[in-house]
């Protein structure tokens, strides 16, 4: 005859094990971020405008991201130039691979949201694997994850993911330096300011572009768009703030959504 006390002992211990089970299964359904990175890495790429007479020929301009059914790209909208040397056949490009593997993709411009510093972009070629957007709004305190090229494409195309959490939930305001330089588009942005997620985590000005996702998931949440910078942008990479700023990501969908491309 089993003893009482040593029956329940067993049933808390064959629980314990379950639990170990369990969690141990979910870990290896949704990984951690070492997986969900390699999952997301493939749909990366750099920015910028191709010229075949130029030297170097490639421009970086910042990062972006590939959603929707794979020949879509958003990225920021203050990382593509104010205009293109079609005379000279400048276009914008994306450039896909990695390290000294680099191929380029000529880009058009489907959809623009200057307010909320969103582009929509069509990719020319064979569709990338494309990333799931949540625009649900993130919450204070998250953990958080970016991944893009902070400095470039100076060592190559390597895709870098750093991380942190979404430490406020604040207003985008955008200072100015003297009364005439505010507009009347500004002058209203600044009466109806947008939330944007202030971000614990180091981001540099490469990174614009770059997708915020859930460490465990993938899913994005925003595009990192903003650092704060404390002495000026030629001091960024030697001393960096550590505060950087990202967009919901629900305003890009909103932007997919009135041109027709389903997220």
């Amino acid at each position: 005859m089993v003893h009482p006390k040593r029956m329940i002992w067993s049933n808390c211990l064959h629980g314990l094990v379950l639990l170990l089970v369990v969690a141990l299964g979910l870990d290896k359904a949704f990984g951690g971020l070492p997986e969900t990175t390699e999952r997301v890495r493939p749909s990366i790429v750099a920015v910028g405008t191709h010229q075949p007479l130029r030297r170097p020929p490639s421009v970086f301009l910042g990062t972006g991201f590939v959603v929707a059914q794979g020949r879509h790209i958003l990225t920021n909208a203050h990382v593509l130039p104010e205009a293109l040397d079609k005379e000279h056949r400048e276009v914008l490009a994306a450039f896909v691979g990695r390290g000294s593997q680099v191929h380029w993709r000529e880009l058009e411009e489907v959809a623009r949201d200057q307010e909320h510093d969103v582009v929509l972009l069509r990719m020319h070629g064979d569709p990338l694997p494309a990333l799931k957007l949540d625009p649900s709004l993130a919450r204070e305190g998250q953990e958080i994850a970016f991944t893009g090229f902070p400095i470039g494409m100076v060592l190559g195309l390597y895709p870098v993911t750093h991380r942190g959490i979404i430490s406020a939930v604040s207003p985008m305001v955008i200072p100015v330096k003297s009364g005439q330089s505010l507009s009347r588009d500004l002058v209203q942005r600044l009466k109806n300011p947008f939330d944007v997620y202030q971000l614990d985590a180091t981001a540099y000005p490469g990174n614009s572009g770059s997708p915020l996702f859930q460490p465990d998931t993938g899913q994005v949440l925003g595009i990192v768009n903003k650092v704060l910078l404390t002495q000026g942008k030629e001091k960024v990479l030697e001393t960096p703030s550590g505060i950087s700023f990202a967009v919901p990501i629900v305003h890009a969908v909103n932007l997919m959504q009135k041109a027709g491309v389903s997220p």
